[in-house]
């Protein structure tokens, strides 16, 4: 899932790392209701504190489900000089950003991480936890997942969930994930293994669901 509304500008001042807006509060505590009627077997937080918010009431209502914070799933990096910076000046930046070359988005913002840096950690972390619990993928592209696989649910955010998406469905990469996996804050989006000759794949079987949100919260 993603994270809810962030705080991203607080007074017309940039956040790099903000907290949840009080409609980011309720859309949590929506989401966490809903999931809450689900068995996962673990829970993974990216460490950004808009994640860790998001996770609060989704951590008290599973209590009992094991969770852990994870600096892979956190999302792409922006400029550390974003922080207290006026919030016309970033989002003129991110404006601007868009009409860059291929190799341009694939260096990230100025100052920032890149798009190879951020992709290769969100990988590498992805393919390193599935390892763990004996799930692997072949060079024929086929996963194997053993039978007693845990389930598992991710609180992170667009950036990374794209590219966990992209990398779970054996699509290649691009720098503009986020726009190819456009997803809403607090929303749900549900990948399950299905056998697929002598291995098993990943199908999407839901993305960005918001059915647990008004119309009136839905925010992205």
């Amino acid at each position: 899932m993603r994270h809810a509304q962030p705080e991203w500008d607080r007074q017309d001042i940039a956040q790099v790392d903000p907290g949840l807006t009080a409609i980011g509060h309720e859309q949590a505590r929506r989401v966490a209701d809903r999931l809450a009627t689900e068995a996962f077997d673990r829970v993974l937080v990216s460490t950004a504190t808009r994640a860790q918010e998001t996770a609060i009431p989704i951590r008290a209502l599973l209590a009992s489900t094991p969770s852990l914070n994870r600096d892979w799933l956190h999302e792409i990096h922006m400029p550390g000089s974003w922080q207290g910076t006026p919030s016309q000046e970033v989002n003129r930046a991110l404006r601007d950003a868009r009409f860059r070359s291929r190799d341009e988005w694939w260096d990230g913002m100025p100052g920032g991480e890149s798009f190879h840096d951020f992709h290769a950690r969100v990988t590498i972390g992805l393919r390193a936890e599935l390892a763990e619990i004996g799930v692997e993928r072949g060079y024929d592209g086929l996963w194997t997942i053993p039978p007693d696989a845990p389930r598992l649910l991710c609180v992170a955010h667009a950036g990374t969930n794209s590219v966990v998406l992209g990398d779970l469905l054996g699509l290649e990469p691009e720098p503009w994930e986020w726009e190819r996996f456009a997803s809403d804050h607090a929303s749900v989006t549900v990948l399950k293994a299905k056998r697929i000759a002598d291995g098993h794949i990943f199908s999407l079987q839901s993305f960005s669901d918001v059915s647990h949100l008004p119309p009136d919260m839905v925010t992205g």
